[in-house]
């Protein structure tokens, strides 16, 4: 049964169900649970650093359901989206309605969406690469997939890194910096992957070129059906979608810096160019994301086999209390600050 803990990452949706179908001020019913009553219910359960025995882990990885639950955001996702639009498209809503729907639809499009994206844009089957594309579709950031695999995880923790926050950058200024670099840094890394192969920038290979139809053809077919109101919903959901990413971005990394060797380049990355949080809570929902330290030492690694690691920093909060206070950089700055090693601040 222990298991079966990770269908609480299914709350979101749910919420978000709820919030379409009974809408009035249950509309912001979504994220007021995401950042409102998560944080309280990870103040009040404990923190846990255990890690699993190597006959646990083995067992871990043979069973099914742990990818089972994170196919199953397919249709969620798609799901909640759909049955958003069809609300939308049939309901006289006031304003504050309509906006409460974009946030908790959005929310699911960042939690059940690009996060499990994430998750399974690092697999190495096809089917499951698939699948994490398509969870990226209603956020347009399907380049996230390129980005994220050669890029972040090559130069995280560096000035080059487009994802990682420098120390006293607000979110405000991050999201900003970070979306623009993430998304010409990704046709930049497609131009050298088709380089790599003697293929041309124009060739069918160029996925990047896919991204973009699949992105404008998704809108389209989403104007065409629900004419602008739904397209204004579709478009304004999925900017909160990947806000929603790039604030757990924000925090992932924030002011950790690799220092350079004598030969001028970057040391490995380690445990400790990540912040980690152990809070129940926030780990259950978003498949271990929090554990990210481990995640960048071995990215092929899976989310219910992650390790806490004593050498991480670990975040006062958890992920989502984190992504609140980031909303407050003065309060952030003070939290956080303190926290990051001198020697990286130098650097």
């Amino acid at each position: 049964m222990k298991d079966l803990k990770y269908l609480a990452a299914f709350l979101i949706p749910i919420t978000a169900f709820l919030a379409v179908n009974l809408q009035g001020y249950w509309a912001w019913f979504t994220p007021v649970f995401a950042f409102v009553c998560i944080p309280v219910l990870e103040l009040i359960f404990p923190v846990s650093t255990d890690n699993f025995s190597e006959e646990e882990v083995e067992s871990r990885l043979t069973r099914k359901v742990f990818d089972w639950l994170l196919y199953l955001n397919l249709p969620v996702v798609f799901g909640i989206l759909g049955y958003g639009l069809f609300t939308v498209l049939n309901t006289s809503l006031e304003t504050y309605e309509f906006v409460g729907l974009v946030f908790s639809v959005g929310i699911v499009l960042g939690v059940n969406g690009i996060n499990v994206a994430h998750e399974l844009g690092h697999r190495q089957t096809t089917k499951e690469r698939f699948i994490g594309k398509a969870l990226l579709l209603p956020s347009y950031y399907m380049h996230f997939f390129i980005e994220h695999n050669y890029g972040h995880h090559l130069h995280a923790a560096t000035p080059e890194d487009p994802a990682t926050a420098r120390y006293n950058q607000s979110v405000y200024s991050f999201w900003l910096t970070s979306t623009i670099r993430q998304y010409f840094g990704a046709w930049c890394i497609q131009k050298k992957l088709l380089k790599n192969i003697n293929d041309s920038f124009f060739s069918l290979n160029n996925d990047m070129f896919w991204y973009l139809t699949l992105q404008l053809g998704y809108l389209t077919l989403v104007f065409a059906v629900c004419s602008i109101t739904g397209l204004w919903f579709a478009l304004l959901s999925g900017i909160v979608g990947f806000v929603l990413l790039e604030t757990v971005n924000y925090i992932e990394h924030y002011g950790l810096m690799r220092m350079k060797t004598k030969t001028g380049r970057y040391e490995r990355i380690r445990e400790i160019h990540s912040w980690n949080s152990n809070h129940v809570i926030g780990r259950i929902v978003l498949y271990e994301l929090t554990r990210h330290s481990d995640h960048h030492y071995k990215s092929s690694k899976k989310y219910q086999v992650l390790d806490c690691h004593d050498k991480s920093p670990q975040m006062p909060y958890g992920y989502p209390t984190s992504m609140v206070i980031a909303l407050l950089p003065p309060l952030w700055f003070k939290i956080m600050n303190k926290r990051v090693p001198k020697e990286m601040i130098l650097s």
